[in-house]
């Protein structure tokens, strides 16, 4: 390897190497939680779920209920990534569109 190459991508070697530290770190943390889980129990579970059930603790009854709700967890999560990635589409169409606008020479 030529290090002049080397030289040349040292920052996407450098983010090529924290992705990968920061991926092994995660994996090991995980590994962790996941042996010490009994069974039965959600490791990853969310902050709505730790604040319905804080606010459920103080004796509250909702006024209202949702008109549906997902048959699982998969499904919910399903909805949620295909929201997010819409938005993502939505705003980096936006993003590229301007930016095309500015460095596109002015047609006469």
């Amino acid at each position: 390897m030529n290090f002049k190459v080397v030289i040349k991508y040292k920052l996407e070697i450098i983010f090529a190497v924290v992705v990968v530290v920061f991926a092994a770190a995660f994996l090991i943390q995980n590994a962790n939680i996941q042996a010490t889980a009994r069974p039965g129990q959600e490791t990853w579970q969310g902050s709505d779920d730790m604040g319905s059930a804080a606010i459920e603790a103080t004796g509250y009854t909702p006024w209202i209920s949702p008109i549906w709700t997902p048959p699982s967890t998969e499904v919910e999560s399903l909805l949620f990534s295909i929201q997010s990635g819409l938005g993502a589409l939505v705003i980096g169409y936006f993003f590229g569109y301007y930016r095309g606008k500015r460095e596109c020479p002015k047609s006469s």
